[in-house]
């Protein structure tokens, strides 16, 4: 079993690590070393004893920019999806001419 340093709020040696959370998931607890205290139930880094607020607003930060960046890349463009722009259709689309049919709006 893990040592971990005692709370910083209580003084007790009793924390458990934490699995999941909101924020980080699975694997944002076991990056930063995240326990509880089993005594008042503060949250705190089991190495350093102390708060992970700021790890945890850097963890978010840069996971949500990644995640921002990555569904950027590998999201399709509207340009790409438009055939007549990616199959060069649209170099012929000023030479189209709209014919009128005889008989239709000619009364003479």
């Amino acid at each position: 079993m893990l040592q971990y340093r005692p709370c910083p709020k209580c003084a007790s040696d009793r924390a458990k690590a934490i699995g999941f959370t909101w924020w980080g998931g699975i694997v944002g607890p076991k990056m930063l070393t995240h326990v509880k205290c089993t005594k008042c139930g503060t949250a705190y880094n089991g190495k350093t004893g102390k708060s992970n607020q700021t790890a945890i607003a850097i963890y978010v930060t840069v996971s949500t920019v990644v995640a921002i960046v990555a569904v950027t890349i590998l999201s399709p463009s509207r340009q790409q999806n438009n055939p007549a722009t990616s199959s060069g259709l649209s170099r012929n689309l000023d030479r189209v001419a709209i014919v009128p049919e005889e008989g239709i709006g000619n009364r003479g």
